[in-house]
This record gives structure tokens, sequence and C-alpha cells, in this order.
């Protein structure tokens, strides 16, 4: 078939692929023990979209709570390989948990060097369940990985219908099937049953032209989360500070403000050569690189939320210490 496309689709586990006990089953599945492999998954669609081959890719399935650096190192080098072995590659499209796809998607979304569409994928609810989103958000991946407008978009979410940018996106809700939103600027586009409609492009610096390069990098430096609160006297960021953690991410209240207790064990962390970075504990919105801010010495983290702020914080550390340089960084990602 002339006209035919290719997707490979990588399987990482996660709920898309869960067997429950029963129909009902949409809490505890994971205690079942059973889950599909990416060729039973791919079985489980009635049908591929119109001239579309797939071909599957198994990893070992994980917890999307236990994937970290060495999981995604093999999933930048695999991207790679597919696109290198395989020159009539359209697209490539990874099934994940959702607890941490948002942190995947943004941190392949810094490192991939792969031209062809990435599509991540996930579900709310197991295969097995009743009314499960895995077969359609399935189908609607390979549709968008398909796509032209997915060719330099960066990393794409796809779930309940709409396509997310990795930098964007997060996920918002326990149980919801709408829990993936891209809280201040929307999605790119939507899946319907005519067609895949998109209205929109990043412009945030994306894979595949970063200045990150995994084939560089052995490992990823510690970076921590502290979180502000009512009465918070400071002692988490003293604690990071204290376990050599080159980097510290506050979550701070909106708009990127702090107690004095915070305050005084931040300059200490500054003063001892831990890199700071400010976002916001309000799920959406800027912290504004202001006066306080720049004058203690630390970055503002835009509007990344804290966990990908701590990703691209950890990936500026790899290649400097340079507080200028990497307040660059956060102003281009």
């Amino acid at each position: 078939m002339p006209d035919s496309k290719k997707v490979a689709l990588i399987g990482t586990g996660g709920t898309i692929a869960a067997v429950g006990a029963g129909p009902f089953d949409l809490i505890d599945y994971d205690d079942n023990g059973h889950m599909l492999d990416v060729g039973e998954l791919l079985a489980v669609l009635p049908a591929l979209p119109d001239g579309v081959e797939v071909f599957t890719v198994a990893l070992p399935p994980i917890s999307s709570t236990g994937i970290y650096f060495e999981h995604w190192q093999k999933l930048v080098e695999l991207c790679a390989e597919l696109e290198a072995s395989h020159p009539d590659l359209t697209g490539i499209v990874i099934t994940h948990g959702t607890a941490s796809m948002e942190e995947t998607a943004y941190f392949l979304n810094l490192t991939l060097k792969t031209r062809v569409p990435v599509v991540m994928v996930g579900s709310q609810r197991p295969a097995s369940a009743l009314s499960s989103d895995a077969p359609l958000n399935l189908y609607n991946a390979i549709r968008v990985a398909t796509m032209n407008e997915a060719r330099g978009a960066g990393v794409l979410v796809v779930l309940n219908d709409e396509i997310h940018s990795a930098r964007d996106v997060t996920k918002t809700s326990t149980y919801r099937l709408q829990t993936f939103r891209s809280p201040d600027f929307g999605v790119l586009g939507h899946c319907d049953a005519d067609e895949v409609a998109f209205y929109r492009q990043p412009v945030r610096r994306h894979a595949p032209n970063t200045e990150f390069d995994l084939a560089q990098t052995r490992t990823l430096p510690s970076v921590g989360i502290a979180y502000s609160h009512t009465g918070s006297d400071g002692c988490v960021i003293r604690a990071l500070t204290a376990a050599g953690m080159p980097g510290i991410v506050l979550a701070a209240f909106a708009p990127g403000c702090y107690s004095s207790a915070e305050a005084a064990a931040l300059h200490d962390a500054v003063a001892k050569g831990v890199v700071v970075v400010i976002s916001s504990r309000a799920g959406s919105g800027r912290v504004g690189d202001g006066i306080e801010i720049r004058r203690a010495g630390m970055i503002a983290a835009d509007n990344l939320n804290p966990q990908k702020a701590r990703l691209l914080l950890a990936l500026a550390l790899t290649k400097t210490s340079d507080i200028d340089e990497i307040r660059r960084m956060f102003q281009t990602y």
C-alpha cells in the first residue's frame, strides 16, 4: 500500500495495560497481577486507523511511580534505534502509566533526538474495565502519531480525545477521565471521529532541537522539592541542603512567595552553592522573575510546575551551575 504509514508502539505497562478482577475493578486492579503485553493491548483494538501499520516493541512493564532516569535513557535510545532501523517510520507511540506520565513526557521533550512524532498515551481505567478509556486513547494516539502537524511539535500526550504538549500538560484528578489538562494554554487539538484537528503549536524549545544530550549524561543530579505551607519553618529546605542536593525547587505560595523562615533556609542553601528554583504550588500561572528572587541569587520557574521544574533543573545541572545560564534555560524551555 503506497500510502501506508508505519507506527512503532512501545509498551511500558501502566493502567492502560492492566487487567482487573472484573469489569468494575477500577481501583485495585494492580493487585490482580495481570497485565497485557503490548501486542495483546494492540489486539484489543477492533481495527487500526486506515492505512496504518503498527508494530510493537515490548519493554518490561513497570509502575509509572517507579520510572526514572534509567528507563528514560532506554526510551531515548530505543526511539533513536527505531528511527534509524526503520527509514519509513512515521511515528512512535509510548504507552505509560498516568501517575508520572507528565514527567516522562517532559523529560523526553527535553532529550529526544528523533524527528518522527512521539506520542505518549495511557488510560484512567484498566483495559478490562467497563467503559475503559484504554482502547480509544490508544487508537487516537496512533492517529496523532501519523499526522503531519505532530511532526516538529515535540512530545505529545493524548488522552480523552485531546492532544496536549508535554511541557504544558499535568494530571489534575485521581480518577476522572478528563484528568489531563494544560492549565494555562489549553489543548493543541482534538481527536474526533471524523478527523484529528490541530489548532496551535508549542513555541518553547523542545525535542529534537535541544541542548541536552543523554549520550553525554551518565547520571542525573538529585534535585529535591520543598512545599510551602503556613507555619513552614524551612526544615525541609535545610534537610535537602544537608543531604547535598545540588538543586532545590520550592513549590512556593502563589505567585512565588514564601515564609521568612523559608527565606532564611533558601538564602543559606544558595550561600552553600545550591541552585534554587522558585515554582508555585498553585497549579498554573507564572512565577515572575522579580527583584527578590534575583537579589537572592535564585531562579524563577516561569510557569513550569514543581515536578517539571525539577527535571529541567536536573538536566541544566548536567551542563552548568552558572545561575544566569540556568535562568536562560528556564526562559527557553
